[in-house]
């Protein structure tokens, strides 16, 4: 295992782990992972990885792993120089330059798909990933102009576990979701409306698309209007809502297990 030694955080080859934020994006569609257990779950996929920067500890202790990927570059620093590399306190010992696995068409999602609408909060973006793979729901439909769930701080949150979903991306929502009624799903929109069908009322469809709204609007009327069934889940009086990754961690054990 050869490691590349790296003396000042201003060599080329190792820039991007200070460049790449969680809202950049580059041509060849790179992400930064951080911390072990999202790095090593990550080292047991196919994805595509191109320099692992950590320390001489890390190396040791994950040797055969790392061993198992052809990576181009493994640059080594302490991680005091670390930190200055990526321009902020850091609380663990590696990190990783992958390239995003490309989208999955809509044709090929599978049977079960959660899918957001406008939600903004990177962490919800993680934290569903997390729920849907623990849970097994098979894809992640997403909008373009939201956070991505390969940004660094949604890959942390998801735990690398976003890497087990078909992940795809889209622009408009109702070409969108006129595109996979036409290929058999039923959308189920989570919103309380006075037409929502209660939780524990709800007859699951074989192919169905969970759809989540943002934090605060939740979905709109227009939308609303185009989905199949609206769901809601029962609570008790005074309490108006979950916080949307609760909710949709709800919804989908509900649906994946009727």
């Amino acid at each position: 295992m050869k490691l590349i030694s790296i003396e000042n955080f201003n060599q080329n080859n190792v820039k991007i782990y200070k460049e790449l934020r969680d809202k950049a994006f580059t041509n060849d569609n790179s992400f930064i992972a951080d911390s072990p257990k999202v790095v090593n779950l990550l080292l047991k996929t196919n994805m595509q990885i191109k320099s692992i920067l950590a320390t001489q500890e890390y190396y040791e202790e994950y040797k055969e792993l790392i061993l198992t990927k052809n990576i181009p570059n493994l640059f080594v620093a302490d991680k005091k120089l670390m930190q200055e590399i990526v321009g902020h306190k850091i609380h663990h010992n590696v990190m990783m330059h992958g390239i995003r696995p490309q989208d999955t068409d809509l044709e090929n999602l599978g049977n079960h798909i959660i899918m957001l609408d406008e939600i903004s909060s990177t962490e919800n973006i993680g934290s569903i990933a997390r729920s849907a793979a623990a849970l097994g729901v098979e894809s992640y439909l997403l909008p373009t102009q939201g956070p991505h769930p390969y940004g660094r701080r949604a890959l942390r949150v998801s735990m690398g576990h976003i890497s087990m979903l078909n992940v795809s991306m889209y622009d408009n929502i109702f070409s969108t979701l006129k595109k996979l009624q036409n290929n058999g799903y039923t959308i189920i929109a989570a919103e309380v409306v006075d037409s929502s069908i209660n939780l524990s009322d709800l007859k699951t469809p074989d192919k169905w698309v969970l759809l989540m709204g943002h934090e605060g609007k939740g979905i709109s009327k227009d939308i609303l209007d185009v989905c199949d069934k609206i769901v809601k889940i029962e609570m008790v009086d005074g309490v108006k809502s979950f916080n949307v990754g609760v909710a949709a961690s709800i919804l989908m054990y509900k649906l994946i297990n009727p």
